[in-house]
């Protein structure tokens, strides 16, 4: 289980209440750092809730934190949860 910050990278994800929301992982690509920085990779995510009013919206997400392989992400099932506009990603790979 890997829980990383997560940015909106799309306004219209901004537009999800708080609250959880089951999702599954459709796309994920890696943007690797530039030579030279030394910050943490970050990963664009494209999510679907799976439930609820916002089943079948598509959610946009820039991560980090989640030091997983992209291609392994996708097909995963997880759980974003917003508090105060700021969504954290939970996969369920359990």
């Amino acid at each position: 289980m890997t829980t990383p910050e997560g940015t909106p990278s799309d306004p219209a994800s901004a537009a999800l209440d708080d609250g959880e929301y089951d999702v599954f992982v459709v796309d994920a690509d890696l943007d690797e750092p530039a030579a030279g920085d030394e910050g943490p990779d970050h990963l664009h995510l494209s999510l679907t809730v799976v439930g609820g009013s916002r089943k079948g919206e598509v959610v946009e997400l820039t991560a980090t934190g989640l030091d997983r392989d992209a291609i392994d992400l996708i097909g995963m099932p997880g759980t974003l949860t917003v508090t105060a506009g700021v969504p954290r990603l939970r996969i369920d790979d359990a």
